[in-house]
C-alpha cells in the first residue's frame, strides 16, 4: 500500500517541480524582455524623465511586490539588493518581488506536501519532516535560479573582458578619447556579449548624468561583482590620476589577464586528474573488475560445485 502511494506521489512531485521551474524560466525571460523594452523606450523618448508615465506592471508582479513588502516591512536587505543587481535585476522592486515569490513557493510547498504526504501511513514526525522538506526545496528554488544567473553573467563578462580591453586599447591608440572609445566599444561588443555591453552602457550613462569617471567605474565594478572589472577600474583611476599612457596600461592589463587565464586553465587541468579519481573508483573500476574477473569467478564456482 505504501509503495503504491509513493509511486503515485513521485510523478506528482516531478510534475509540480517541472511546472515551477518552467514558470520561473518564463518569468525570468519575460522580465528580461520587459527590461530591454523599457531601455529602448527610454532611449526613444524625447520628453523629460519626470514627465514620463510610470511603467505598467502585471498584476502577478504587483501581488508579489506587495507580499514581499509586507514580509520585509518595506525595508529590503542591502546584501540581497546587491546580489539581485549583480544577477541583472535592476528594478527597484526586484527585492520585494523576489521575497514574495519565495514566500508563495513556501506556502505552495506546505500545502502540496501536506496533501501528498499526510495520507501516507508513516510516523507523524516523518510526515512533518517531509512536508517541511518539500516546502524548503521550493523556498530555496529562487536562490538557485539567481545564483545560476549570477554565475552565468560573471562567466560571460570574464570570457569577453579581454576582447573589450583590446578594442578599448586599439581605439585609444588611434587617438580617440577614453570616454568616446568606451562608447564605441560598448556598441561594438553588443553583438558578442550583451551583459558586458549593457554594463558599459550604464557606466557611460552615469558619466553623462554628471558622475565622475572614478565614481562610474567603481559603481560598475560593484554592480557586476567581477574582480577583473574592479582591477580595470582601479588601473584606469590610477592612470587618470598620475597621467600615464592609457593605451600602454590597457595593453599590459590585457596581457596580464591572458597570462592569468592560461595559468588558471593549467591549474584546472592539473586538478582534473585528481577529480577523476572518485568517478573512476566508484563507477569505472568496479565495471572493469567485473568484466575481467567475472568469467574466472564463474568458472571457479562451477568447478567447486562439480567437485562437490
Amino acid at each position: 500500500m505504501v509503495l503504491a502511494q509513493i509511486e503515485m506521489i513521485i510523478p506528482a512531485l516531478a510534475f509540480v517541480s517541472v511546472m515551477l521551474i518552467g514558470s520561473a524560466v518564463i518569468v525570468s525571460r519575460s522580465a528580461k524582455r520587459k527590461l530591454i523594452k523599457e531601455r529602448i523606450a527610454d532611449k526613444m523618448a524625447v520628453t523629460p524623465l519626470t514627465e514620463q508615465p510610470p511603467a505598467e506592471r502585471s498584476g502577478v508582479l504587483l501581488f508579489f511586490e506587495k507580499l514581499g513588502n509586507f514580509a520585509s516591512h518595506s525595508n529590503p536587505s542591502r546584501n540581497l539588493l546587491e546580489q539581485l543587481v549583480r544577477a541583472g535585476y535592476y528594478h527597484q522592486s526586484a527585492v520585494a518581488v523576489y521575497t514574495g515569490i519565495k514566500l508563495l513557493l513556501f506556502a505552495i510547498g506546505l500545502s502540496a506536501g501536506a496533501l501528498l504526504i499526510i495520507p501516507l501511513s508513516i510516523h507523524i514526525s516523518a510526515k512533518i519532516t517531509l512536508v517541511f522538506l518539500v516546502a524548503a526545496i521550493l523556498f530555496f528554488l529562487p536562490n538557485i535560479i539567481v545564483m545560476a544567473r549570477l554565475k552565468k553573467r560573471h562567466n560571460e563578462i570574464r570570457l569577453h573582458l579581454p576582447i573589450m580591453i583590446d578594442l578599448l586599447e586599439i581605439c585609444v591608440s588611434s587617438g580617440i578619447g577614453l570616454d568616446m572609445a568606451w562608447n564605441v566599444v560598448a556598441d561594438e561588443i553588443r553583438h558578442v556579449s550583451t551583459v558586458l555591453s549593457n554594463s558599459m552602457a550604464l557606466t557611460s550613462f552615469e558619466m553623462h548624468l554628471g558622475a565622475s569617471r572614478v565614481e562610474a567605474m567603481r559603481s560598475m565594478s560593484k554592480r557586476t561583482g567581477v574582480d577583473e572589472l574592479s582591477s580595470l577600474s582601479a588601473i584606469l583611476i590610477q592612470t587618470e590620476k598620475f597621467g600615464t599612457s592609457v593605451a600602454d596600461t590597457l595593453r599590459v592589463f590585457a596581457q596580464s589577464m591572458r597570462e592569468e587565464r592560461s595559468h588558471t586553465a593549467q591549474e584546472n587541468a592539473e586538478k582534473m586528474s585528481v577529480k577523476l579519481l572518485i568517478p573512476m573508483i566508484l563507477f569505472i573500476f568496479p565495471a572493469v573488475v567485473i568484466v575481467a574477473a567475472g568469467p574466472a569467478v564463474i568458472s571457479i564456482g562451477k568447478a567447486l560445485t562439480y567437485g562437490q
